[in-house]
């Protein structure tokens, strides 16, 4: 119940790590960048009050940068358990991993615009991959929050993503390069979804 007595879905809180260390125009996916750590300490003091005192679960991308959010955050809330999960990483992008966006040839972009869901980039991992393996993520955030309790995921923008597509179309189709606009949180930032039962 929230506190004019009527019943809401609980909420799944998509929170973005900072900024990463890393020069402007850089392919990063899976790169295992750190963030800037003032940037850091700056999210997690906003995030920590900003969170319901009661929550199902908090857990966080395996990657450094995400790492460093929720070393902070549980040191400003002591109550958190703290939980790494691998599929909440961001997108492999294979060889393309810390290249220039500008020194990857044209051609093998376009073949991945041209076949956004299957086409691996860089020989790292298709959307479709990592769309199958947030779905499991976020079925069990969903049991989780059947427990009673929001989740917080502290990931990446490709995650975000993925979520929004997954509550918006389930597994009824794959994304086309066009379709794949959808926002996601600033450096820093987060946004939450309510998180209806599967």
């Amino acid at each position: 119940m929230n506190a004019s007595g009527s019943s809401a879905l609980p909420r799944l809180w998509l929170v973005r790590h900072a900024a990463p260390q890393i020069a402007p125009g850089r392919c990063y996916g899976r790169l295992d960048v750190p963030a800037e750590p003032e940037a850091t300490r700056q999210a997690a003091r906003a995030l920590a009050p900003a969170l319901p005192a009661r929550l199902a679960a908090v857990h966080h991308s395996t990657l450094q940068r995400c790492e460093q959010l929720a070393l902070v955050l549980q040191g400003l809330r002591p109550d958190l358990t703290l939980q790494p999960d691998a599929r909440l990483v961001e997108m492999d992008f294979g060889r393309w991993e810390g290249r220039p966006w500008d020194a990857i040839a044209r051609a093998e972009i376009d073949a991945w615009a041209a076949q956004l869901p299957r086409h691996a980039p860089g020989g790292g991992e298709a959307l479709a991959d990592m769309l199958a393996r947030v779905a499991e993520a976020l079925a069990a955030a969903r049991r989780q929050a059947a427990m009673g309790g929001d989740v917080v995921w502290l990931t990446h923008a490709g995650v975000a993503r993925c979520v929004q597509w997954l509550l918006r179309h389930g597994g009824a189709r794959l994304p086309r390069a066009g379709d794949w606009t959808l926002p996601a949180p600033a450096y820093g930032r987060w946004m939450s979804v309510p998180l209806a039962p599967g």
